[in-house]
């Protein structure tokens, strides 16, 4: 059985326990099919949630994995019991504190790079996940109009069970690789309410979903398998990257990019199928006739940071104000963190954050332009789809190889071209302000 594996992980281009992961990854899908059979009601189905999560982890990781899992579980639970009042922040800390902990004992980036793999990955997760229940049970002690429309929605009223609470944070297997969805849907989900009541109408279909998902799947991994023995990052400290053109080096490492991307297109496809599968992804229902179902809530395309970014960044900005740059460079050195301390990631995020800064100022530049100049308009798109394509898979580089002399290096190959040109945008973004709208000239009345 071993020697077979190690022919499998070979054949694909990874290590066994690389292989032994993406194995109980897969399984996700059947584990989640069956939740919906599951007899016991909605305690049942708590309790099958957690106990496949478990095992699975197990499976993945070892024992470790679910020591790991119950710390900031029970931390964060424990608060949201004895102190609701500052539950949410509690947590934040803690959990992210032990997250971080983990991080610097397991160096989980150097690991990864050598073909094995941690817990760690599936604990930062699990962190998002109970710091956004203990901030939603934290929102239900305030009143309802000092919250934005999405805490109204998401807020708890009542103390979840504990387990409940497991079932949340290890159902589905979402806990691998998202997506981070809230507590409140879970609990509908689980309990029959909301989008998901029995009416008149019939259950959606997962089928059509399910089977697009897994079938991107596929795509992915056969992308990546092809493309990553041709992109390796070695190269980047080979002699004869230095002797290449600037626009050849620049041309690598957009395919480094582009083809670690597939990477992570394959395990978030994945984890969308068991989500629709499982029924939990099913978002309502379009508007148009025929109507279909929708599983946006299976959707995990960003799990950089997106639904714990969202999050910092929407509670950082006071209510009826706009972010600033500020809250989106505190957001990016939030998500850094989140992944591990190494440069290369604390790097990645802070560029994206000027990316982001010096592709507003572009944006600002289209929306000024009268609707009849359309060729100007259009260029002004093009221009920014370019500039993004070059600043994030420039910026990429750092995020795949980690360590600060390696990202330096690479970024100097090409002249720090994609730390400068955002730079050179915002400048210009302060200088060249958008022109303010003519106010409308009001009629005197006769």
């Amino acid at each position: 059985m071993e020697t077979k594996m190690k022919e499998m992980a070979y054949l694909i281009g990874v290590s066994v326990p690389v292989f032994q992961f993406l194995l109980c990854f897969v399984a996700t899908i059947p584990v989640s099919f069956f939740h919906r059979f599951v007899p016991g009601g909605s305690t049942g189905k708590h309790l099958y949630a957690a106990f496949t999560g478990a095992v699975l982890s197990y499976l993945s990781f070892g024992l470790s994995s679910n020591m790991h899992f119950l710390v900031p579980m029970i931390i964060s639970y424990g608060f949201m019991v004895f102190y609701r009042k500052r539950c949410g922040l509690i947590t934040f800390l803690l959990a992210m504190g032990y997250l971080i902990g983990c991080h610097v004992y397991y160096m989980s980036g150097d690991a990864w790079k050598e073909g094995d793999i941690d817990a760690t990955g599936a604990l930062m997760v699990i962190t998002l996940k109970v710091i956004s229940c203990t901030i939603n049970y934290n929102d239900g002690l305030l009143k309802e109009e000092d919250l934005r429309q999405t805490q109204k929605k998401n807020r708890l009223l009542k103390l979840p069970s504990f387990i409940e609470y497991v079932g949340y944070c290890l159902c589905c297997g979402s806990h691998f690789a998202g997506p981070v969805y809230e507590m409140k849907d879970y609990l509908d989900w689980t309990e029959m309410k909301g989008i998901w009541m029995k009416s008149d109408r019939p259950s959606p279909s997962p089928l059509g979903g399910t089977v697009k998902a897994i079938l991107q799947a596929a795509f992915c991994m056969g992308a990546y398998i092809y493309l990553a023995p041709q992109y390796p990052l070695s190269r980047f400290t080979d002699p004869i990257y230095n002797e290449w053109g600037f626009m050849e080096r620049l041309i690598y490492q957009y395919m480094c990019s582009f083809t670690a991307r597939w990477k992570y297109y394959f395990i978030w496809s994945i984890s969308e199928a068991s989500m629709i599968l499982s029924g939990l992804g099913f978002s309502g229902w379009t508007n148009r006739s025929p109507q279909k179902a929708r599983w946006e809530r299976a959707k995990n395309v960003d799990i950089l940071g997106v639904e714990f970014a969202k999050n910092v960044y929407d509670r950082l900005v006071l209510k009826g104000r706009k972010p600033g740059f500020f809250q989106l460079l505190a957001t990016q050195t939030i998500s850094a963190v989140w992944h591990g301390l190494y440069p290369g990631y604390m790097i990645f995020f802070v560029q994206s954050a000027l990316m982001i800064s010096g592709s507003k100022a572009i944006y600002r530049w289209q929306q000024s332009v009268p609707s009849d100049k359309r060729g100007l308009k259009k260029m002004l798109m093009h221009s920014n789809f370019a500039y993004t394509v070059l600043v994030l898979n420039y910026s990429a580089v750092g995020f795949m190889v980690l360590s600060l002399d390696e990202t330096i290096t690479a970024y100097g190959s090409v002249y720090f071209i994609g730390t400068i040109v955002p730079v050179v945008f915002i400048i210009l973004g302060n200088i060249v302000a958008k022109p303010k709208p003519a106010a409308p000239r009001v009629r005197k009345q006769q």
